[in-house]
């Protein structure tokens, strides 16, 4: 698979309702469904939805037949295993089916994903990721965030624009990452960095030898202007955080052996997804 392919796909499931319609199509399996019912189900106004299956047409991630009246849309699975092959191609010298070499497994049966986001203060950026990741998750992650140096508060813009997604900002804190590095700690899967700053330090040792990645963004707190001009930072911020995030909550995190789980998690930190 070529680099331009690898690079046209991951973009096409870039957008929230792309991926919406793909995780659809996965769901239906090889058989399809029609246009019309996708439509129905994602409640996409005909235009839209042809926008978007062209879209991922040309990503080469869905294909489409003519079945009577009725133009049938399918999930490409072997573009998918072709960008896990491309991203993992000589991983690990051979060695990914070697003990230790599959991707973190739940200790328990039924327990979620932990997922650690970090930055700086732990006021914007990571209390975002926390609370999206926990609506996006589908039970399957338990998000938290944290700071190397927090700023002790929530950020009033952070909360706020929450508040208007309709999240609950109840409980939400700014915290010290020392707090998930103690003794009895949960066990970590996953840790992400979303400033260089944060990636840049010297971090505690996580209990549960999670996979990391960095997730570099924006502050929306350090762009300065009038309130309008702050608040779309802060949603520019909020909507690129989204995009990786429900990029990540549909990997197959379960089949996935560790360093390939690591590639994709390294390239969604890669992606160009600022809007």
């Amino acid at each position: 698979m070529r680099k331009s392919e690898v690079i046209g796909g991951l973009a096409a499931l870039a957008q929230d309702t792309r991926l919406d319609i793909f995780r659809l199509l996965v769901e239906r399996g090889p058989q399809g469904m029609p246009a019309g019912e996708i439509g129905e189900r994602l409640r996409l106004p005909s235009p839209t939805l042809s926008f978007h299956l062209n879209q991922l047409r040309y990503g080469g991630l869905v294909t489409s037949h003519r079945q009577s009246r009725l133009i049938i849309y399918a999930a490409k699975f072997r573009t998918i295993q072709g960008l896990i092959e491309y991203l993992t191609r000589n991983c690990c010298a051979g060695q990914a089916d070697k003990p230790g070499g599959r991707a973190p497994r739940s200790s328990a049966p039924g327990r979620a994903f932990n997922v650690l986001f970090l930055c700086t203060n732990n006021s914007a950026r990571s209390i975002m990721a926390e609370c999206i990741l926990n609506r996006w998750g589908s039970g399957r992650f338990q998000a938290f965030s944290a700071g190397s140096k927090p700023r002790g508060s929530v950020h009033p813009m952070t909360l706020k624009l929450l508040h208007e997604l309709n999240y609950e900002t109840e409980g939400l804190r700014s915290k010290d990452w020392n707090e998930f590095a103690q003794p009895g700690s949960a066990p970590l899967d996953f840790v992400f960095t979303l400033c260089n700053r944060a990636a840049a330090e010297v971090c505690p040792t996580w209990p549960g030898q999670p996979i990391m990645a960095h997730w570099g963004v924006q502050d929306p707190v350090s762009v300065a202007g009038s309130s309008a001009v702050r608040k779309k930072a802060f949603f520019r911020v909020y909507r690129e955080l989204e995009r990786r995030i429900r990029i990540f909550a549909a990997l197959p995190i379960e089949t996935l052996e560790h360093f390939a789980l690591q590639r994709w998690v390294t390239e969604i930190g890669k992606l160009d997804l600022a809007a």
